[in-house]
């Protein structure tokens, strides 16, 4: 991060940690003197720099997410299932989602006291588009008195910079009065302004704007369609699970994604079928979209589908599949993961013996036996997690062998899993093992050699 980057977002964190705490829902009042004084600053810094801050002062309460945030959700995140932490193991290294952080005395949501409002409100026509926009977005947030009237405004302007500030207000402001003029802002003749217009219909989830938004699909600019896609899955009801099928169609991959992504949030199983066919997809973004979606359905309808996924030539797609197999918890996915223990890539194996363990099903245990010889301790791990998942008997001389494995961890997950099966020699197991580091293989005894 440059210095100068860094001095302008010392800035913002200096805006929220002096922050002035109210009584009320346990929230905060920013020093209305602060902002102003960094928006004067925000003014004259580039472009980057400026959506940096104004991302912090638009979250606030999270400033972890600078720079970060997108305008709609980022669809199908890369899955990376790992087992449940476990008695006796060490820590298990887990992803955090991204959540509310202290900075100074500020916690959780925060909100801005009207003269703060009001320096805002100034540079609503800032000639600086990065300017303009955070402000209408912290106006909306804050859902600040005539709002409404002033975005409204703002879009009848003949500046498309303008239009498109009042339309990025509108859609954080979430009024349902706003549906008609994001809905009249679906045919403005700015890309930009249409893109956030579609943005803003998702966001309200107004199922009278379907009919808008499904004539938007034929817009001429890929980002307007991406937007407008995104919406639709936003609804979240089966009406627009036609529409969507038709964008998974599209010319623009981006958009076939995105289509895919929303008609994993329907969670119809009608929607199977075309993304089975997405599953072609020439594009492995799209069909680890697709993949994704699927497990999003939790069908058993979308086994046969997926199954033929873990054999597509892109890994991502490969481990996605297996993710997604997990998620159907069907005992049908049984023969595929299994067959993905065996395959080359290190994470598809690791999500497979997870899968197997999200299955249940004792039908896994002589897979998931020949996993804990895996060459990678991360596989024997979760290979181990998934037999103690299972609780079949059958799985407890795989995991008695498993005690004497070369690395700590997987010892550990042994013993663990051993304690989740209801078996008599399982039960010999854990409780002949040591206290400390229990699992470790026993040393051969000291001799002294006399001289």
């Amino acid at each position: 991060m440059s210095t100068r980057v860094a001095a302008l977002l010392a800035v913002v964190a200096g805006v929220l940690s002096t922050a002035v705490p109210c009584a009320s829902q346990r929230r905060t009042q920013l020093d209305s003197a602060r902002v102003a004084d960094l928006l004067g600053r925000l003014r004259s810094a580039d472009s980057v720099v400026c959506q940096l801050a104004g991302n912090a002062l638009i979250n606030p309460w999270n400033l972890g997410m600078l720079g970060d945030e997108p305008p709609l959700v980022t669809p199908t995140p890369r899955p990376m299932p790992r087992p449940m932490p476990m008695p006796f193991a060490a820590p298990v290294a887990m992803s955090r989602p991204a959540g509310r952080v202290r900075v100074g005395g500020l916690v959780g949501w925060a909100r801005y006291d009207a003269s703060a409002l009001g320096a805002f409100r100034t540079v609503l026509r800032d000639p600086s588009r990065c300017m303009r926009n955070v402000a209408a977005r912290v106006l909306g947030r804050a859902q600040a008195p005539g709002a409404y009237e002033g975005f409204t405004a703002l879009l009848r302007d003949q500046s498309a910079g303008l239009r498109e500030t009042g339309v990025l207000g509108l859609a954080e402001l979430q009024d349902e009065r706003a549906a008609r003029p994001l809905t009249d802002a679906l045919k403005d003749r700015e890309p930009a302004v249409r893109a956030a217009a579609a943005v803003g219909l998702g966001r309200l989830e107004d199922a009278t704007a379907i009919g808008a938004l499904t004539g938007a699909l034929d817009d001429t600019s890929p980002l307007v369609r991406r937007n407008v896609v995104w919406a639709l899955g936003a609804m979240e009801t089966r009406q627009v699970r036609e529409p969507l099928a038709r964008a998974l169609k599209d010319s623009d991959a981006d958009v076939r994604a995105t289509a895919a992504w929303a008609l994993g949030q329907l969670e119809d199983s009608a929607a199977v079928a075309p993304l089975g066919d997405a599953l072609k997809d020439r594009n492995a973004d799209v069909r680890r979209a697709a993949a994704h979606a699927l497990g999003q359905l939790e069908s058993d309808r979308s086994v046969a589908p997926l199954t033929t996924a873990l054999k597509d030539a892109d890994p991502d797609v490969r481990q996605t599949a297996a993710w997604a197999l997990g998620q159907t918890e069907s005992v049908n996915a049984v023969d595929g993961l299994g067959a993905s223990l065996k395959d080359e890539d290190l994470e598809v194996r690791e999500t497979a013996a997870w899968a197997l363990g999200q299955v249940e099903s004792s039908a896994a245990v002589p897979a998931l036996a020949g996993a804990l010889h895996d060459r990678d301790v991360s596989v024997r791990v979760a290979a181990a997690w998934a037999l103690g998942q299972i609780e079949s008997p059958r799985g407890v001389e795989p995991l008695k062998d498993a005690m004497r494995d070369d690395a700590q961890e997987v010892r550990r997950a042994a013993v663990w899993a051993l304690s989740q099966i209801d078996d008599p020699r399982a039960d010999d197991a854990v409780r002949n093992a040591a206290e400390g580091d229990r699992l470790r293989r026993p040393r051969a005894p000291r001799v002294r050699v006399r001289p």
